[in-house]
């Protein structure tokens, strides 16, 4: 059976998982309708620069990101004068670190969403004079609904699965940054292999029930 230590493990996952998802759905909406709706020259590079963290090892990227946030670092310069202190080794890096790992994870989905609404509602509601932030809460949010649940539920899948970026900034601190990925990884290192079990086969099981509604959802949408 799962230990204290283990369900607070799932309990911080949870939290991290969730404040993570809900900050990338106010972020990443504006960066993927820009990327969307522009034609800039500097699409290509924001575009690269949002999916990078799906081809770079999680690891470079904690890495990166405990230096930028450390004391010596520019984030973490400017986290001490604003009086937040240093975040690497708290929660609150781990949501940093966090966002940045599952930023493609929501802002494709949804760019993907509002690029199949074309220009035609669009230009519908601009003959009917609707400002450009009424069409986007009015046309824009209700067509590209399908798009938001599936970067809410891609997002905070990913998050919960998370182990380089998480234990690089993060470390392995009971009940402030130990997240079940890594407490599945001090239950093997210590030949703790029932106590992993539970914890693997629970994420095996929840990661199998994510995509199982994200398929479901996404082929009774095609069939409306």
């Amino acid at each position: 059976m799962p230990s204290a230590v283990d369900l607070s493990a799932v309990r911080l996952t949870i939290e991290l998982a969730g404040l993570t998802t809900l900050i990338l759905m106010v972020v990443g909406t504006p960066i993927a309708w820009w990327l969307a709706t522009t034609r800039s020259r500097l699409r290509g590079l924001f575009g690269a620069l949002v999916a990078l963290p799906l081809v770079l090892p999680p690891s470079v990227l904690g890495f990166y990101l405990l230096v930028s946030l450390g004391p010596r670092g520019p984030l973490g310069a400017l986290t001490q004068w604003l009086g937040l202190g240093l975040l690497p080794f708290t929660f609150a890096g781990l949501v940093v670190g966090s966002v940045f790992y599952s930023m493609p994870f929501v802002v494709q989905p949804l760019q993907q969403a509002f690029e199949a609404i074309g220009k035609r509602p669009l230009e519908v509601a601009a003959t009917l004079r609707a400002s450009p932030l009424d069409t986007f809460f009015s046309v824009v949010l209700p067509l590209a609904r399908p798009g938001f649940i599936t970067a809410a539920i891609l997002g905070f899948a990913h998050t919960v699965g998370e182990f380089g970026v998480v234990l690089m900034i993060g470390g392995n601190i009971p009940e402030r940054t130990r997240v079940v990925s890594v407490q599945i990884y001090d239950h093997v290192e210590a030949l703790e292999y029932a106590e992993a079990h539970w914890l693997a086969g629970g994420m095996l099981v929840f990661s199998f029930l994510v995509l199982l509604a994200l398929y479901t959802f996404n082929s009774r949408k095609r069939m409306v």
